[in-house]
């Protein structure tokens, strides 16, 4: 779908080019009319000027007298010209060289002004005819004016005005674009800050946003803060459901070992196998909730400043192994929930740390994806193993004792982010190791 920036301006531009293709198409009707009306008001007073020529003698009869007729209507071709008829009798200005108009007749008291298009020499005209009665006479008086220098003016003056009216729709377009991407700025805004949250950088939108999509942002931060009570509920939850049964579990335990069960080994046997197969859960949850229990989610994880602080714990923990932990992990923020790495590279460190006989060795990359690679000098795993391990749809936890429940939970959180969990035999320790590569988020 078309961006909203996008159809805002194609709208809007869209809109000013009709108005002001209107408003050109205007204003070029009105400067071609105040024209002509400036040209009618002029041949309306060459008419009246004919008019006073007219001359009516004792006998009645009228006389036309051009004598007094401006010059210009004597020059042969001038583009002024005239055609005063009384009664039957036809005067022509000497301008149209005995060249004739057909002119419209009109009646008595009507005046016309109309365009020639078929003057002398092919010259466009605007014709006024106006016919009266005279002293009992019957007179019409045509004058016309050449309106092929006018015709230039306008062309002069429409084409003038029409670069200018570009200039003003294109400065038009340029500050309705700005305008748009000003207004639209808190979007854009919110749509970053949106990204920060799906990188965990940040929890809620707190950017200023118009009274129109306020409500909108209220209701992503009531959503987004309802996700976020709803994730740690049900960690918490989960824990609070694995501790409660560690004590039934315990009494389960001890009932498996009573007495009574001697007689009955096989039985025995079977309760106590599904009594470690419920304990192996409840360590599973554990683990799962034990760093993110009261921690915020989502944050961003670096690599390298989380992993210092993990190795010192695990040195610690396993302080009588002596163990030497070499990291190569990037000092940069990468957008990966930061408790769902730590539960991750924590196991892999974990299993490494209980078999390893001193040397462990942690690389991280990132570039395309992050790949996490932890191996020790341990015993390793020999080749059915490796091949149970690897067998989908197998629990690891009832592959190898020590490795299972760890790799477990690093194979479904793997397998949470698409990516994917490689077991076997490290080539420069020797000992067991295990690739994850979780694509980019």
């Amino acid at each position: 779908m078309m961006s909203l920036q996008k159809r805002l301006n194609r709208s809007l531009t869209l809109i000013l080019c009709v108005i002001f293709v209107a408003h050109w198409l205007a204003a070029d009707w009105v400067i071609r009319t105040v024209a002509e009306k400036q040209m009618a008001t002029r041949l309306r007073h060459d008419g009246d000027s004919l008019l006073d020529t007219l001359t009516n003698d004792a006998q009645g009869q009228l006389h036309f007298d051009s004598f007094h007729i401006g010059s210009v209507y004597n020059q042969a071709f001038s583009g002024h010209y005239f055609v005063v008829q009384i009664d039957t009798d036809v005067y022509h200005s000497a301008s149209l060289q005995n060249q004739r108009l057909a002119l419209i007749p009109i009646t008595t008291g009507q005046t016309r002004l109309y365009h020639y298009t078929d003057g002398p020499k092919h010259q466009p005209l605007l014709v006024l005819e106006r016919s009266f009665e005279l002293f009992g006479h019957q007179v019409t008086i045509n004058v016309a004016e050449d309106l092929t220098d006018i015709d230039h003016d306008i062309t002069s003056i429409r084409l003038s005005y029409l670069g200018l009216t570009i200039m003003v729709l294109l400065s038009a377009i340029a500050l309705q674009s700005k305008n748009v991407k000003l207004a639209l700025r808190p979007l854009n805004d919110a749509r970053k800050q949106l990204t920060d949250i799906a990188n965990g950088r940040q929890q809620q939108i707190t950017v200023s946003v118009p009274s129109e999509i306020k409500p909108l942002v209220n209701e992503l931060n009531r959503l987004l803060a309802l996700v976020m009570r709803r994730l740690q509920q049900s960690r918490t939850a989960i824990g609070n459901l694995a501790h409660a049964l560690k004590t039934p579990l315990a009494m389960l335990f001890r009932i498996a070992e009573h007495p009574v069960f001697a007689a009955h080994p096989e039985l025995q046997q079977q309760l106590q196998a599904q009594n470690a197969a419920i304990h192996h859960c409840i360590e599973r949850e554990l683990k799962r909730v034990r760093i993110a229990g009261n921690k915020q989610t989502h944050m961003a994880f670096n690599p390298y400043q989380e992993l210092t602080s993990l190795v010192q714990l695990l040195q610690n923990i396993y302080t009588e192994k002596q163990l030497q932990i070499k990291v190569a992990a990037p000092d940069l923020l990468i957008h990966y929930d930061r408790e769902d790495l730590l539960e991750l590279i924590g196991n892999l460190l974990d299993n490494a740390c209980k078999w390893a006989n001193r040397h462990i060795n942690v690389d991280i990359t990132f570039s395309e994806g992050l790949i996490i690679t932890v191996e020790d000098d341990g015993p390793g795993l020999a080749n059915l193993d490796t091949e149970l391990l690897t067998q989908r749809g197998l629990r690891l936890d009832e592959s190898v004792h020590g490795h299972g429940l760890g790799l477990a939970i690093v194979r479904d959180i793997a397998e949470f982010y698409s990516g994917s969990l490689h077991i076997g035999r490290s080539t420069r320790l020797g000992g067991f190791l295990a690739t994850v590569h979780l694509p980019l988020n």
